[in-house]
């Protein structure tokens, strides 16, 4: 019992030191049980309601930049709460909510219309259908993209580098491979994230993951 009431103190100290995270996932686990309990018709109407679409981009921008980032498909809660503790959790903790915040704003409407541009420029070459405009794009993962990366610097070298050519992997290869607005718009919000460099400045010294895993070693 007393191990258990210390994890809980740890888990406690914890999301109280990332307060903006686990608000945001808090609230995106409501909205993920409402869209749950709507019929899938209906869902999809209330969703694409919300999207960041160039038709709502271009008659309601404010109200759908801010909404979209609190809904998602539906599905995947529970993985998001893990990728919210791995990267917004240590972002916020070691940025401050703050700086935090920006980095989330900045990538979230910069690759939102970064990748609606291209696919405005695709509609217009006749490469998209027009009732691409009406697409649905709601969701977090810009603004998890470029947490993401802006962890970068949180990293001494080589280790920062390592971790760069992680975040390119997984961001890059889509865009050949899918050619989807999607995966335009995760690059994008990663290249923003690295972009953040300056909001970094004077947060401590880097993080060695080198000598952590030696001491969890050397403990055994």
């Amino acid at each position: 019992m007393a191990a258990l009431r210390s994890m809980a103190k740890r888990g406690q100290r914890w999301i109280r030191s990332a307060p903006g995270t686990y608000l945001w996932l808090t609230a995106l686990a409501v909205t993920t049980v409402i869209i749950d309990r709507l019929p899938p018709d209906e869902a999809e109407q209330w969703l694409g309601h919300r999207s960041t679409n160039l038709h709502h981009l271009g008659e309601d921008p404010l109200r759908v930049l801010i909404s979209s980032a609190f809904w998602t498909d539906g599905s995947g809660w529970l993985a998001y709460a893990v990728l919210f503790t791995v990267f917004h959790a240590n972002a916020e903790r070691w940025l401050g909510t703050l700086r935090w915040l920006v980095v989330v704003v900045l990538a979230h409407v910069g690759a939102t219309y970064l990748s609606q541009g291209v696919l405005l420029w695709a509609i217009r070459s006749d490469d998209a259908p027009e009732r691409a405009m009406f697409i649905l794009d709601v969701g977090v993962s810009y603004g998890l993209a470029g947490v993401a990366a802006v962890l970068a610097y949180r990293l001494v070298t080589p280790w920062r580098w390592v971790y760069v050519l992680a975040v390119l992997a997984v961001v890059v290869p889509p865009i050949f491979l899918n050619r989807t607005f999607t995966d335009i718009g995760h690059a994008s919000a990663a290249a923003i994230g690295f972009a953040c460099y300056p909001l970094t400045r004077g947060r401590g010294s880097g993080w060695d993951p080198g000598v952590s895993l030696r001491r969890f070693f050397a403990e055994r």
